[in-house]
Protein backbone atom coordinates (compact mmCIF):
# COMPACT_ATOMS: atom_id res chain seq x y z
CA UNK A 1 0.00 0.00 0.00
CA UNK A 2 1.03 3.18 -0.98
CA UNK A 3 2.51 5.91 1.62
CA UNK A 4 -0.06 8.64 2.46
CA UNK A 5 1.54 11.93 1.94
CA UNK A 6 1.54 13.82 4.93
CA UNK A 7 0.31 17.64 4.80
CA UNK A 8 3.71 20.17 4.80
CA UNK A 9 3.25 22.76 7.15
CA UNK A 10 4.59 25.76 8.54
CA UNK A 11 3.07 26.70 12.15
CA UNK A 12 3.25 30.66 12.55
CA UNK A 13 2.84 30.98 16.73
CA UNK A 14 2.84 33.19 19.67
CA UNK A 15 2.93 30.25 22.16
CA UNK A 16 0.85 30.66 24.31
CA UNK A 17 -0.17 27.27 26.00
CA UNK A 18 -3.01 26.11 23.13
CA UNK A 19 -0.02 27.19 20.61
CA UNK A 20 2.10 24.33 22.76
CA UNK A 21 -0.80 22.06 21.82
CA UNK A 22 -1.36 23.32 18.44
CA UNK A 23 2.28 22.49 17.67
CA UNK A 24 2.28 18.72 18.87
CA UNK A 25 -0.41 18.11 16.81
CA UNK A 26 1.07 18.97 13.94
CA UNK A 27 4.18 17.95 14.67
CA UNK A 28 2.74 14.30 15.62
CA UNK A 29 0.11 14.12 12.08
CA UNK A 30 1.59 16.31 9.77
CA UNK A 31 5.51 16.98 8.47
CA UNK A 32 6.16 20.03 10.42
CA UNK A 33 8.21 21.95 8.04
CA UNK A 34 9.07 25.30 10.50
CA UNK A 35 7.73 27.14 13.23
CA UNK A 36 7.71 31.11 13.12
CA UNK A 37 7.08 33.28 15.96
CA UNK A 38 5.39 36.61 16.15
CA UNK A 39 4.47 39.08 18.68
CA UNK A 40 0.98 38.30 20.36
CA UNK A 41 0.19 36.25 23.51
CA UNK A 42 3.34 37.79 25.21
CA UNK A 43 6.80 39.62 23.46
CA UNK A 44 8.78 38.40 20.24
CA UNK A 45 11.22 37.08 23.05
CA UNK A 46 9.16 35.63 24.85
CA UNK A 47 7.22 33.79 22.24
CA UNK A 48 10.50 32.53 20.63
CA UNK A 49 11.95 31.62 23.99
CA UNK A 50 9.04 29.49 24.76
CA UNK A 51 8.51 27.60 21.26
CA UNK A 52 12.45 26.81 21.90
CA UNK A 53 11.19 24.97 25.07
CA UNK A 54 8.57 23.40 23.58
CA UNK A 55 10.69 21.66 20.75
CA UNK A 56 12.92 21.02 23.49
CA UNK A 57 10.33 19.21 25.97
CA UNK A 58 8.74 17.65 22.83
CA UNK A 59 12.01 16.12 21.09
CA UNK A 60 11.68 18.62 18.01
CA UNK A 61 14.89 19.58 17.83
CA UNK A 62 15.22 18.97 14.32
CA UNK A 63 12.44 21.42 13.61
CA UNK A 64 13.60 24.70 12.34
CA UNK A 65 11.99 27.53 14.46
CA UNK A 66 12.61 31.31 12.98
CA UNK A 67 11.91 34.54 15.21
CA UNK A 68 9.57 37.27 13.30
CA UNK A 69 8.18 40.34 14.07
CA UNK A 70 7.76 42.06 17.20
CA UNK A 71 5.14 44.39 16.42
CA UNK A 72 2.19 45.37 13.79
CA UNK A 73 2.46 46.48 10.48
CA UNK A 74 1.49 49.78 12.03
CA UNK A 75 3.95 49.36 15.13
CA UNK A 76 1.44 48.23 17.79
CA UNK A 77 1.70 45.64 20.21
CA UNK A 78 -0.83 44.44 23.50
CA UNK A 79 -0.01 41.14 25.20
CA UNK A 80 -2.24 38.92 27.32
CA UNK A 81 0.24 38.40 30.78
CA UNK A 82 -3.12 37.47 32.95
CA UNK A 83 -3.71 34.94 30.48
CA UNK A 84 -0.51 32.90 29.92
CA UNK A 85 1.72 34.40 32.24
CA UNK A 86 4.26 36.50 32.62
CA UNK A 87 6.71 34.45 30.27
CA UNK A 88 3.49 33.41 28.20
CA UNK A 89 3.87 29.93 29.52
CA UNK A 90 3.44 29.67 32.97
CA UNK A 91 2.96 27.19 35.29
CA UNK A 92 5.93 24.68 34.94
CA UNK A 93 9.65 26.09 34.90
CA UNK A 94 10.72 24.75 31.89
CA UNK A 95 14.60 24.96 31.43
CA UNK A 96 16.51 27.66 29.37
CA UNK A 97 16.45 26.76 25.69
CA UNK A 98 20.13 25.71 24.10
CA UNK A 99 18.47 25.17 20.92
CA UNK A 100 19.82 27.89 18.13
CA UNK A 101 17.20 29.73 15.98
CA UNK A 102 16.88 29.28 12.29
CA UNK A 103 19.70 31.66 10.79
CA UNK A 104 16.46 33.40 8.36
CA UNK A 105 13.69 35.93 9.60
CA UNK A 106 10.38 34.50 9.64
CA UNK A 107 8.78 36.43 7.15
CA UNK A 108 12.04 35.14 4.87
CA UNK A 109 11.66 31.28 6.54
CA UNK A 110 7.76 31.34 5.29
CA UNK A 111 9.16 33.03 1.51
CA UNK A 112 11.77 30.37 1.11
CA UNK A 113 9.67 27.65 2.20
CA UNK A 114 6.66 28.18 0.50
CA UNK A 115 8.90 28.72 -2.97
CA UNK A 116 10.80 25.50 -2.40
CA UNK A 117 8.23 23.29 -1.37
CA UNK A 118 4.86 22.34 -2.95
CA UNK A 119 1.58 22.74 -0.90
CA UNK A 120 2.31 24.35 2.02
CA UNK A 121 -0.14 24.74 4.42
CA UNK A 122 0.16 27.61 6.84
CA UNK A 123 -1.45 27.33 10.40
CA UNK A 124 -1.26 30.88 11.79
CA UNK A 125 -2.37 30.75 15.37
CA UNK A 126 -1.16 34.49 16.33
CA UNK A 127 -1.75 38.01 14.55
CA UNK A 128 -0.92 37.63 11.13
CA UNK A 129 1.87 39.86 10.89
CA UNK A 130 4.45 37.21 9.54
CA UNK A 131 2.28 35.78 7.23
CA UNK A 132 0.85 38.91 5.93
CA UNK A 133 4.05 40.40 5.38
CA UNK A 134 5.23 37.81 3.77
CA UNK A 135 2.66 38.04 0.88
CA UNK A 136 3.53 41.70 0.59
CA UNK A 137 7.19 40.77 0.19
CA UNK A 138 7.05 38.14 -2.21
CA UNK A 139 3.29 38.22 -3.62
CA UNK A 140 4.29 34.95 -5.88
CA UNK A 141 3.88 32.31 -2.68
CA UNK A 142 0.05 33.21 -2.70
CA UNK A 143 -0.07 30.85 -5.94
CA UNK A 144 1.82 28.46 -4.16
CA UNK A 145 -0.04 28.27 -0.59
CA UNK A 146 -2.44 24.76 -0.41
CA UNK A 147 -4.13 26.78 2.54
CA UNK A 148 -4.06 29.09 5.61
CA UNK A 149 -5.88 28.27 8.38
CA UNK A 150 -6.47 30.55 10.91
CA UNK A 151 -7.09 30.65 14.86
CA UNK A 152 -8.51 34.24 14.84
CA UNK A 153 -12.05 36.69 14.49
CA UNK A 154 -15.58 35.49 15.51
CA UNK A 155 -18.96 34.95 13.40
CA UNK A 156 -20.48 36.69 16.93
CA UNK A 157 -18.60 38.78 19.74
CA UNK A 158 -15.13 39.31 20.71
CA UNK A 159 -13.15 39.00 23.16
CA UNK A 160 -10.99 42.38 23.26
CA UNK A 161 -13.36 44.54 21.82
CA UNK A 162 -17.36 44.06 21.77
CA UNK A 163 -16.81 42.96 17.97
CA UNK A 164 -12.96 42.29 17.74
CA UNK A 165 -10.62 38.92 18.70
CA UNK A 166 -7.58 39.01 19.77
CA UNK A 167 -5.10 37.92 16.98
CA UNK A 168 -7.04 39.83 14.53
CA UNK A 169 -7.49 42.95 16.30
CA UNK A 170 -3.49 43.16 17.28
CA UNK A 171 -2.85 43.60 13.80
CA UNK A 172 -5.82 44.36 11.28
CA UNK A 173 -3.82 45.65 8.60
CA UNK A 174 -2.15 42.31 8.25
CA UNK A 175 -5.44 40.27 8.62
CA UNK A 176 -6.87 42.34 5.75
CA UNK A 177 -3.76 41.10 3.47
CA UNK A 178 -4.31 37.41 4.00
CA UNK A 179 -7.88 37.53 3.70
CA UNK A 180 -7.78 39.24 0.46
CA UNK A 181 -5.12 37.12 -0.85
CA UNK A 182 -7.41 34.95 -2.74
CA UNK A 183 -5.60 31.67 -1.11
CA UNK A 184 -8.12 29.29 0.01
CA UNK A 185 -8.65 29.52 3.73
CA UNK A 186 -10.37 28.37 7.41
CA UNK A 187 -10.94 30.67 10.18
CA UNK A 188 -11.48 29.07 13.86
CA UNK A 189 -12.97 31.92 15.43
CA UNK A 190 -13.98 32.43 19.32
CA UNK A 191 -17.99 31.31 18.21
CA UNK A 192 -16.24 27.76 18.03
CA UNK A 193 -12.84 27.92 19.96
CA UNK A 194 -14.43 28.81 22.89
CA UNK A 195 -16.59 25.66 23.09
CA UNK A 196 -13.00 23.56 22.11
CA UNK A 197 -12.17 23.30 26.21
CA UNK A 198 -9.91 20.94 28.44
CA UNK A 199 -12.17 20.74 31.59
CA UNK A 200 -10.24 19.63 34.53
CA UNK A 201 -11.22 16.25 34.06
CA UNK A 202 -9.19 15.97 30.60
CA UNK A 203 -6.62 17.47 32.10
CA UNK A 204 -6.69 14.42 34.86
CA UNK A 205 -6.65 12.18 31.71
CA UNK A 206 -3.80 13.78 30.80
CA UNK A 207 -1.82 13.59 33.57
CA UNK A 208 -2.75 9.79 34.32
CA UNK A 209 -0.90 9.10 31.07
CA UNK A 210 2.10 8.86 33.65
CA UNK A 211 4.70 9.98 31.65
CA UNK A 212 6.90 12.98 32.51
CA UNK A 213 6.22 14.75 29.01
CA UNK A 214 2.41 14.44 29.82
CA UNK A 215 2.62 15.15 33.38
CA UNK A 216 4.55 18.64 32.53
CA UNK A 217 1.80 19.19 29.70
CA UNK A 218 -0.88 18.44 32.03
CA UNK A 219 0.81 20.96 34.92
CA UNK A 220 0.82 23.47 31.94
CA UNK A 221 -2.60 23.61 30.87
CA UNK A 222 -3.57 23.22 34.67
CA UNK A 223 -2.33 26.49 35.18
CA UNK A 224 -3.77 27.83 32.17
CA UNK A 225 -7.32 26.78 32.91
CA UNK A 226 -7.14 27.77 36.05
CA UNK A 227 -6.42 30.98 35.15
CA UNK A 228 -9.12 31.56 32.89
CA UNK A 229 -12.14 29.99 35.22
CA UNK A 230 -11.02 32.95 37.83
CA UNK A 231 -11.31 35.70 35.44
CA UNK A 232 -13.72 34.69 33.27
CA UNK A 233 -15.50 31.70 34.83
CA UNK A 234 -15.23 29.04 32.44
CA UNK A 235 -15.15 25.21 33.32
CA UNK A 236 -11.64 24.95 32.03
CA UNK A 237 -8.58 25.39 29.33
CA UNK A 238 -9.66 27.12 26.24
CA UNK A 239 -8.06 25.16 23.09
CA UNK A 240 -8.17 27.97 20.52
CA UNK A 241 -5.24 27.60 18.42
CA UNK A 242 -5.11 23.36 18.03
CA UNK A 243 -8.93 23.68 16.36
CA UNK A 244 -6.78 25.38 13.22
CA UNK A 245 -4.69 22.24 13.45
CA UNK A 246 -6.99 19.05 14.35
CA UNK A 247 -9.32 20.36 11.15
CA UNK A 248 -7.03 18.86 8.67
CA UNK A 249 -6.51 15.49 11.40
CA UNK A 250 -10.02 14.71 11.45
CA UNK A 251 -12.62 17.12 9.67
CA UNK A 252 -15.74 15.89 10.86
CA UNK A 253 -14.96 17.28 14.44
CA UNK A 254 -15.65 20.59 12.81
CA UNK A 255 -19.04 21.90 11.44
CA UNK A 256 -17.37 24.35 8.29
CA UNK A 257 -19.39 26.90 6.41
CA UNK A 258 -18.26 28.92 3.25
CA UNK A 259 -18.69 32.38 4.16
CA UNK A 260 -16.92 35.94 2.67
CA UNK A 261 -14.85 37.30 5.72
CA UNK A 262 -13.29 40.67 5.44
CA UNK A 263 -11.50 42.73 7.82
CA UNK A 264 -13.05 46.41 9.25
CA UNK A 265 -9.82 48.67 9.68
CA UNK A 266 -11.83 51.98 10.24
CA UNK A 267 -14.48 51.57 12.43
CA UNK A 268 -14.61 53.40 15.55
CA UNK A 269 -16.28 50.77 17.58
CA UNK A 270 -15.29 47.53 15.26
CA UNK A 271 -11.80 47.84 14.11
CA UNK A 272 -10.42 44.52 13.58
CA UNK A 273 -13.61 42.76 13.50
CA UNK A 274 -13.93 39.99 10.80
CA UNK A 275 -16.79 40.62 9.00
CA UNK A 276 -18.75 37.55 7.62
CA UNK A 277 -21.39 37.01 5.02
CA UNK A 278 -23.48 33.70 4.83
CA UNK A 279 -26.06 35.57 3.48
CA UNK A 280 -25.79 33.06 0.37
CA UNK A 281 -26.75 30.61 2.54
CA UNK A 282 -30.80 32.26 2.98
CA UNK A 283 -33.32 29.62 1.72
CA UNK A 284 -35.28 30.20 -1.41
CA UNK A 285 -38.42 31.48 0.69
CA UNK A 286 -36.00 33.93 2.34
CA UNK A 287 -34.57 35.04 -1.28
CA UNK A 288 -38.12 35.22 -2.24
CA UNK A 289 -39.48 37.69 0.07
CA UNK A 290 -36.73 40.59 -0.87
CA UNK A 291 -34.28 41.56 -3.45
CA UNK A 292 -32.28 38.08 -4.27
CA UNK A 293 -29.02 39.86 -4.92
CA UNK A 294 -28.89 41.54 -1.47
CA UNK A 295 -29.56 38.24 0.11
CA UNK A 296 -27.13 36.15 -2.22
CA UNK A 297 -23.96 38.09 -0.60
CA UNK A 298 -20.41 38.15 -1.27
CA UNK A 299 -18.79 35.18 -2.94
CA UNK A 300 -17.22 32.97 -0.04
CA UNK A 301 -13.51 33.21 0.46
CA UNK A 302 -13.30 31.29 3.64
CA UNK A 303 -14.54 28.31 5.15
CA UNK A 304 -15.28 29.10 8.60
CA UNK A 305 -16.17 26.88 11.88
CA UNK A 306 -19.39 26.98 13.28
CA UNK A 307 -19.73 23.92 15.65
CA UNK A 308 -17.49 21.34 17.26
CA UNK A 309 -17.69 18.23 18.48
CA UNK A 310 -16.03 19.12 21.95
CA UNK A 311 -14.94 14.93 22.85
CA UNK A 312 -13.59 13.98 19.72
CA UNK A 313 -11.39 17.05 19.73
CA UNK A 314 -10.14 16.68 23.05
CA UNK A 315 -9.84 12.34 22.22
CA UNK A 316 -7.77 13.58 19.42
CA UNK A 317 -5.64 15.88 21.38
CA UNK A 318 -4.97 13.33 24.77
CA UNK A 319 -4.20 10.15 22.01
CA UNK A 320 -1.57 12.72 20.45
CA UNK A 321 -0.01 13.83 23.78
CA UNK A 322 0.04 10.26 24.82
CA UNK A 323 2.25 9.71 21.50
CA UNK A 324 5.37 11.59 22.77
Amino acid sequence: MAEVRKRKVIVDCDPGHDDMCAILLAAKHMELLGITTVHGNQSLEKTTKNSLKIVELAGLTHVPVAKGMPQSLLGWTNYAPEIHGESGLDGVDLPEPTTPLHELHAVDFIIKTVMENDDVTIIATGPLTNVGLALIKEPKIASRISCISIMGGSTTYGNVTPVAEFNIVIDPEAADVVFRSGIPMKMFGLNVTRRAEATPQHIQRIRELGTPFARTVADLLGFYGGTLMRIFGTGGASMHDPCAVATFIDPTIFDMRPMHVAIELNGKLTRGMTVCDYRHERTTADQLAGDKAIHRGQKPNCEVAVGIDNEKFMDLLIQTIASF
